[in-house]
């Protein structure tokens, strides 16, 4: 009986520290990388030999209305602060279910539907008699969806090259987004989540489908074989060759949103579509840009002038892509080997067919460059041994140690907020000669230490280390205590699991977009379904808890591979360069093992076998803290609009018990504390950046006019749109233009007076 007392006290320390363990400490977003893109900008033959003209480019596409097809552009669900506070014609009644009822709930207000005007009586959309006891009963309940309202949609006919921000499309009422019939713009099925810090992300989307690899096509990355772009290799060939661009999730998410049916677009119009129509225009076309835009000005791009605003650009979006990158990507003039309209009409050029590239990477690096580093977090005097900032006030301090003793910091980590921020967290924790953060003040070398002095074990806690990982093993409810999950990603209980399976979703292809899931097949020997080539080099030793385990000796533990003739050393099965890589930065030695080809299949094919247990359904990608105070409303589906309701959430142990949920949820110490949960919202209101709030360089932005609901409410709107006689009328929010210096009234939060 001694080894199984001496093995179940080693198990129990696992499972401790993975739920007892406190996070690092938030540190400055001052001077942290931005994940590299190699052969982007660097290189022989770097894709982009113009940088600032593309960052304009970027800027340009993304607030440019003319991109979508119906007068949506990327910006009409990110001009707030990075993220949308529109109110009206924002539900979806939950799309994303296997079997959706597609039918719109009464919310607590006692109305819904389309063309729903959103007050704080709807919020939170799921509601307890006792908001901070979860044992108190659940009075409320939806499987609606607060998001942003998109496009009409329709079938994609043509386009004009010259004038006009519609499409040509053959529009009719939506059987869903109507109101008596009468047709309503189309509601995304998640919450947009801002785009300020998301160059960070590892993947895009809350459920990780913006990959992290862009391959010039699509949003799938190395998932699909067919993709890539022309390029002009000598006078008289041009040819279709793959790309491979590595840390460009804003680039993959990019051509997804512009191809989204309920996003931006008609049905059969392709990104080559998007091109034909914009290339020979003038960017922002029918938009006032002003005189001191941070981007355009600098380059003499703009046609504004202190007195007056001027619609538009000095440019064509051609000259700007004819500037912006390498020439062989674009001159050929030639048609009929890039392919045609499905519509029918002229085949494209180079240009047009490799504008999916141009567009996505242009965006990219414009989004790059919103990075909010100069918030009260980021410029407060630190202690030079803990890294703990004591220029807070009191509240804010204690706030802090809220924050950490909830466990927030265990998702919550690293300078961008977020522990999906793989790379740049990664960097951030590996030496690096002369390489410091933060503010001049408080200035932090690479390194171990550099989320504070004797830290380094709360990084780890975190999953933070030199190499980075996309995929762990952690407790959570599951019986067996422990779960395979995608880094960066956590299944909180915030909606019902089987409203919406986020990250255990599947791709175009049918393949499933979890790496975990991938992960395991591997561990199978099945590497033909392995079609993220990060996954085949998952480090094992890096989990929170083993997988496979060396105790020194052999007993036969259920919960792990623990047999000497069970497992195998990790790398073993690419070659000893492989096992060296695989062996750095380990949690622990012993656990730098997998499991044989033999032994993981018989456990896979055990169906009381847990050691394969996956947390992918319901699990969706952690967002950033950065800005939060402005960001609402919160979570996946837009269920809270406060912070305060996101606070109560939290302190409740979240909505919705499941088996993938995190078990850090049960130990939260706010549930009876009301001068905790003030101190914790003072303290996340120092994540946010004033130069956000007055949306001063680099966020400041042209003049964008937003669709906002229809004219009527959700009981009667008025037919009669110019678009098509069936659709709705509409209303709209005009954003006026705003300069590097900013404007004077602040951005304010969700449902603010």
């Amino acid at each position: 009986m001694k080894f199984p007392i001496i093995i179940l006290t080693a198990i129990c320390a696992v499972v401790s520290q993975g739920g007892q363990a406190h996070g690092p400490l938030p540190v400055p977003l001052i001077g942290v990388p931005i994940p590299p893109v190699p052969g982007l900008t660097d290189g022989p033959a770097p894709i982009v030999v113009n940088k600032p003209m593309a960052i304009a480019l970027g800027k340009a596409l993304f607030w440019d209305v003319n991109v979508g097809s119906d007068g949506v552009a990327c910006a009409s669900c990110h001009f707030h602060a990075g993220a949308d506070n529109r109110v009206k014609n924002q539900l979806n009644p939950g799309t994303l279910k296997p079997h959706p009822d597609n039918q719109f709930d009464r919310l607590s207000s006692g109305q819904g539907g389309p063309n729903h005007t959103l007050n704080a009586d709807d919020f939170p959309l799921v509601q307890y008699k006792n908001p901070f006891d979860k044992t108190s009963g659940r009075i409320s309940n939806t499987d609606d969806v607060v998001a942003s309202s998109g496009t009409f949609s329709g079938r994609f006919t043509g386009v004009s090259a010259f004038s006009g921000s519609n499409d040509n499309c053959q529009r009719s009422a939506d059987s869903v987004f109507n109101v008596n019939g009468i047709g309503t713009r189309l509601v995304e099925p998640r919450n947009a989540p801002t785009m300020i810090n998301a160059v960070f992300n590892h993947r895009s989307f809350w459920d990780g489908r913006g990959n992290n690899i862009f391959n010039g096509s699509n949003s799938w990355g190395d998932r699909d074989p067919d993709a890539g772009v022309w390029v002009q290799v000598n006078r008289r060939t041009v040819r279709k060759q793959a790309l491979h661009l590595e840390n460009s999730a804003l680039a993959s998410q990019a051509v997804a949103t512009a191809l989204s049916q309920l996003e931006m677009t008609c049905a059969n119009r392709s990104i080559a579509d998007i091109g034909r129509k914009l290339l020979q225009r003038k960017p922002l076309q029918y938009q006032k840009v002003h005189h001191e835009d941070s981007v355009f000005a600098p380059l003499n791009l703009t046609t504004s002038s202190a007195s007056q605003l001027q619609p538009g650009l000095s440019t064509t979006y051609k000259d700007m892509v004819r500037a912006a990158f390498a020439s062989k990507y674009w001159s050929n003039t030639g048609r009929g080997a890039f392919g045609a309209p499905v519509s029918g009409g002229l085949a494209y050029t180079q240009m047009e067919a490799n504008f999916s590239m141009f567009f996505g990477l242009a965006i990219q690096l414009y989004e790059s460059t919103l990075v909010s580093d100069q918030a009260p977090i980021d410029t407060a005097l630190r202690d030079p041994d803990s890294y703990k900032p004591i220029g807070l006030t009191e509240s804010e301090r204690r706030g802090q140690e809220v924050f950490t003793e909830s466990h927030c910091n265990l998702c919550h980590a690293g300078p961008a907020m977020t522990t999906a921020a793989i790379v740049s967290n990664s960097m951030l924790v590996t030496p690096t000669p002369n390489a410091f953060f933060g503010p001049d003040h408080s200035l932090r070398a690479f390194g171990p230490n550099a989320m504070g002095k004797e830290l380094v074990d709360m990084a780890k806690d975190a999953g933070i280390t030199e190499i980075p990982s996309i995929v762990m093993r952690d407790v959570t409810r599951n019986p067996s205590g422990q779960k395979l999950i995608d880094f960066g990603f956590f299944n909180t209980g915030v909606g019902d699991p089987e409203n919406d399976p986020g990250l255990g979703g599947v791709d175009d292809f049918g393949k499933p977009l979890s790496f975990t899931a991938q992960y395991v097949q591997y561990l199978l020997g099945n590497y033909s379904e392995v079609k993220d080539r990060a996954v085949k080099h998952v480090h094992s030793c890096q989990f929170l808890t083993p997988l496979a385990w060396d105790l020194g000796f052999d007993f036969d533990f259920p919960a792990f591979f623990t047999l000497s003739a069970d497992r195998q050393v990790d790398g073993s099965r690419e070659g000893l360069a492989e096992i060296s890589l695989r062996s750095k930065s380990c949690q622990d030695p012993a656990y730098a093992f997998i499991p044989t080809v033999a032994a993981a299949t018989a456990a896979f094919n055990n169906p009381n076998d847990q050691k394969f247990a996956q947390g992918s359904k319901a699990a969706f990608k952690i967002p950033t803290l950065r800005n939060i105070e402005l960001t609402g409303p919160y979570m996946h589906n837009g269920s809270m609009a406060t912070l305060e309701q996101v606070i109560e959430f939290y302190a409740r142990g979240g909505n919705f018990d499941n088996s993938n949920q995190s078990d850090f949820l049960t130990r939260t110490p706010m549930s009876n504390n009301p001068q905790k949960r003030a101190d914790l919202l003072a303290f996340l209101k120092t994540f946010t950046d004033d130069r956000v709030r007055y949306e001063q360089a680099p966020f400041d932005h042209p003049e964008l006019i937003v669709p906002n609901g229809h004219q009527g409410d959700d009981q009667f709107v008025e037919s009669g749109h110019p678009l098509a006689s069936a659709l709705a009328k509409e209303s709209f929010l005009l954003i006026p233009a705003v300069g590097a210096n900013g404007k004077i009234d602040p951005v304010e939060p969700f449902l603010a007076p």
